[in-house]
């Protein structure tokens, strides 16, 4: 990927991340995240030149390569994966800016623990399974709010910035929708307790989601497509 086409990508979702946050309102931000799973430090350093900040990461050890790689870089880190709790001490260490992927009130615990005993915080998002699909991590929608509510009572160290789900994995859109629903849902009840991210909508399905109320989207093959 070149510069180019680099400013060619990030210009066609911002145009389209513009369009549909102003259907819902001129104040309506959404934040742009660019999963770079399966791209190179040198893709990611042409898309910061163009004025990109903000990747994300699945795996740990992919995280800290990248990080190593582009520590000259100011990045913006977020951690999107599935959280292995042998591999808390190594994330900490990476001092990511929010880790997104918080799937459960245990696991939440076991990293305020760790983050103790480093004298460290962090921010999180709760993952919550508003698709209802046993291929995907996070909490039920029912018990979303108490969860959260919990996170922010027993977890000192965590800074709970809000919540994130993964839209249904289906081609009907009525589908995707009730699941993106479903999360603005319970992110509205979440607010007066300081939510501040609704993080949904990936490259397939954001401008749904963005028309569902998400401020933060996971782009990864629209951003770095040849």
């Amino acid at each position: 990927m070149n510069k180019l086409t680099a400013t060619r990508n990030l210009d066609d979702v911002i145009t389209r991340v513009e369009g549909a946050r102003l259907k819902i309102s001129e104040h309506h931000i959404v934040k742009i995240i660019g999963i770079s799973k399966y791209s190179t430090s040198k893709e990611i350093e042409e898309l910061y030149n163009v004025g990109q900040r903000a990747f994300g990461e699945n795996k740990v050890q992919d995280l800290k390569t990248k990080v190593e790689e582009l520590e000259e870089l100011p990045l913006e880190w977020h951690f999107v994966g599935t959280l292995q709790k042998n591999k808390i001490n190594n994330l900490i260490d990476l001092n990511p800016s929010l880790i997104q992927s918080i799937d459960s009130l245990e696991l939440a615990q076991e990293l305020d623990k760790k983050l103790q005993a480093k004298n460290k915080k962090l921010s999180i998002l709760l993952q919550v399974n508003s698709a209802y699909e046993d291929t995907k991590s996070g909490v039920m929608p029912e018990v979303a709010v108490e969860i959260y509510k919990q996170i922010l009572d027993t977890c000192p160290n965590l800074r709970v910035k809000g919540i994130m789900s993964i839209g249904a994995h289906v081609e009907d859109e009525k589908v995707i929708r009730e699941s993106f629903k479903t999360t603005k849902k319970i992110y509205d009840e979440l607010v007066p307790l300081g939510a501040k991210y609704c993080s949904m909508g990936m490259s397939s399905d954001y401008e749904l989601a963005i028309a569902c109320g998400s401020n933060m989207i996971r782009v990864g093959s629209t951003l770095f497509k040849d």
